[in-house]
């Protein structure tokens, strides 16, 4: 049996062959996903071809990568084109990333203080168009839905609603809601396939993203509206020459199999550019791809040796995000590099922790202007130790002021260094490092350790490739502190779990599971005891609103009010989340 991927498939196609079944056919058509997904698959070029049974195929033809029109996907049964198979092939592939839309051609607007010198002071804010309004909304109800249903109710025909929604608010240039009504689909395929890397905790920030980007369309103007209105993926753009400093190289391994490597370099103003290869192949191809020659121009370096070396690049090509292009004019040369003491890159070391953090934090938002350096830390630490958790066992390390942070295993592949670098570092308190992690979003200071500098000076050390011996650690005995075993739990912090819990709930089984939880004064009581009223106030009216069923003048029960639960949903979310990130900045600022 062969496991070609299916290629993906453009939103606009599924829900198109979703919306053309038959309601009995609709009915059929989770099963048939489900039964899809475990027949033998064959790519031939551009065309993947799915056995559906001994005496027919199906076949997804994906010029350029992805399925793009109804008429791509063919099936030779007896039904077609009318059969259900053509909807669960497409409904059981990934959704295709959209091209960005063709912005329409605004209305000339005259020019403030030069056609009307009073328009300054009376020209209104922008507004959303009707039709942005109408897209918004459609894709509010396709996300209040999928609330309602939760995970288990939430099959193909409820994702092709969200599918078609999406495609619309493209088209009315709302990329971010589109964006991510897009990542709600994605995460609840996952979900109902048993994915390992699926978190409930991604589709509750997702459902979030969306309903509260919806949410807000009609109701903003002017700056705010063009920040919810997000800005279409741009593909890579010409930036001219460059000078990078080399900072470290990291495995990146992935649960759908994939592999790699990704190299961080800096610019002269501080600015991160990162330079990746990852592709099919987990863990074995990290570690093979980590010596291979960089795919950037003509240079010879490799990913581990770029990391700490430099380069000049002239034909540039930089993504939004930072992601450094290998286009045909991209022309590349090794330069010096700079140690991480050395300018332009020990600024990096010279920002406060608790500004990192508030980066850090912010570069998760989708309208937020990336600066590169995304949810990346630059410390200066003294390691105190081990500790341990229920996970398993952490490095613990004294920041600037006094704070104490946890440094978390990026991986714990046995097949990379991370889990016995960090365990050999624990066992040498009293070193002090320079460090790069990744901020881990908590109620106590945390990130996972990436790459540091050489213990005794000589060089950085790549935590997931290069393995540290006890010969380069510093002579024991200078400054040696007790191994300390700091509880995991958050006594004494306030119990904003009681919220975010009732949250999470939601998503998987839907509105009923929290209809079915009775009184919760006893949770309300304690968050406003711990100084939480509005947590409790949120709790309150959340569990109210999912129980809530009113009925007709004969008694019978009506439709549950899936707007109303969606928009108590939405303020426990957002709240929750607001006040999760304020606990963790105030962590790092007191430790």
């Amino acid at each position: 049996m062969t496991t070609a991927p299916l290629p993906p498939v453009a939103p606009e196609v599924t829900a198109t062959l979703v919306e053309a079944l038959s309601p009995r056919l609709r009915k059929r058509l989770d099963a048939a996903v489900a039964k899809l997904g475990a027949r033998p698959t064959h790519r031939d070029g551009e065309t993947v071809t799915i056995a559906v049974d001994d005496e027919t195929e199906l076949r997804l033809h994906a010029p350029g990568g992805a399925v793009v029109s109804v008429d791509a996907i063919r099936c030779g049964c007896l039904l077609a084109p009318a059969c259900v198979h053509r909807a669960a092939a497409a409904c059981a592939a990934p959704a295709a990333e959209p091209a960005p839309a063709p912005a329409a051609e605004p209305e000339p607007a005259p020019h403030p203080g030069r056609d009307d010198p009073d328009a300054l002071s009376v020209l209104p804010p922008e507004t959303a168009s009707p039709a942005e309004r109408a897209a918004a909304e459609a894709l509010w109800s396709a996300g209040a839905a999928v609330l309602e249903a939760g995970v288990d109710g939430a099959g193909a025909v409820a994702q092709a609603a969200l599918l078609r929604a999406a495609h619309t608010a493209r088209l009315r240039s709302l990329p971010r809601p589109a964006g991510a009504a897009l990542s709600v689909v994605t995460l609840l395929r996952a979900a109902r396939a048993g994915d390992p890397s699926y978190r409930t905790a991604d589709l509750v920030a997702a459902l979030a993203e969306l309903l509260g980007t919806a949410h807000r369309v009609g109701r903003t103007s002017g700056p705010e509206l063009a920040a919810v209105r997000g800005r279409a993926r741009r593909p890579y753009r010409p930036d001219g020459s460059l000078r990078l400093y080399g900072l470290f190289t990291e495995p990146v391994v992935t649960d759908s199999g994939h592999g790699g490597v990704r190299t961080w370099v800096a610019g002269p103003d501080g600015r991160l550019w990162s330079v990746g290869d990852v592709a099919p192949g987990g863990v074995g191809r990290a570690l093979g791809v980590a010596d291979r020659a960089v795919r950037l121009g003509d240079s010879a370096l490799t990913h581990r040796e770029l990391g700490r070396a430099g380069l000049a690049v002239s034909g540039a090509t930089v993504s939004p995000d930072g992601r450094l292009g290998a286009g045909k004019g991209v022309k590349a040369v090794s330069a010096r590099g700079a140690a991480w003491t050395e300018p332009p890159l020990a600024a990096l070391w010279e920002t406060p922790p608790p500004r990192q953090v508030v980066r850090a934090l912010r570069s998760a938002s989708r309208d937020a202007d990336p600066d590169g350096a995304g949810d990346l830390l630059f410390l200066d630490v003294e390691l105190l130790g081990a500790v341990r958790e229920s996970a398993g066992t952490c490095l613990l390390a004294r920041c600037e002021g006094g704070v104490r942070v946890r440094l978390a295993v990026a991986d714990d592949d046995p097949a990379l260094a991370h889990r016995d670098n960090l365990m050999l570092l624990a066992s040498a308190p009293g070193t002090r490092l320079r460090i790069i992690g990744r901020l881990v979003p908590a109620l106590h200071p945390r990130l996972t350790l990436l790459a540091c500098a050489h213990p005794i000076g000589q060089g950085t050390v790549d935590l997931g490739f290069d393995r540290l011996r006890r010969a380069d650690l510093p002579v024991p005995g200078a400054r040696v502190h007790p191994a300390p075993h700091e509880p995991e739990g958050s006594g004494g912090q306030a119990p904003l779990h009681l919220l975010e819990r009732r949250v999470e709930q939601a998503v998987p089984a839907g509105r009923a599971a929290l209809g079915m939880l009775g009184d919760v004064s006893a949770e309300s009581h304690r968050l406003r005891r711990a100084g939480l009223p509005t947590a409790a106030g949120l709790l309150t009216a959340l569990c109210a609103s999912a129980a809530r069923r009113a009925r007709d003048p004969f008694g019978r029960l009506l439709p549950a009010d899936a707007d109303g639960f969606a928009l108590h949903w939405l303020s426990a979310a957002r709240y929750a989340s607001a006040v999760s990130e304020s606990l963790c900045v105030a962590a790092w600022e007191t430790g």
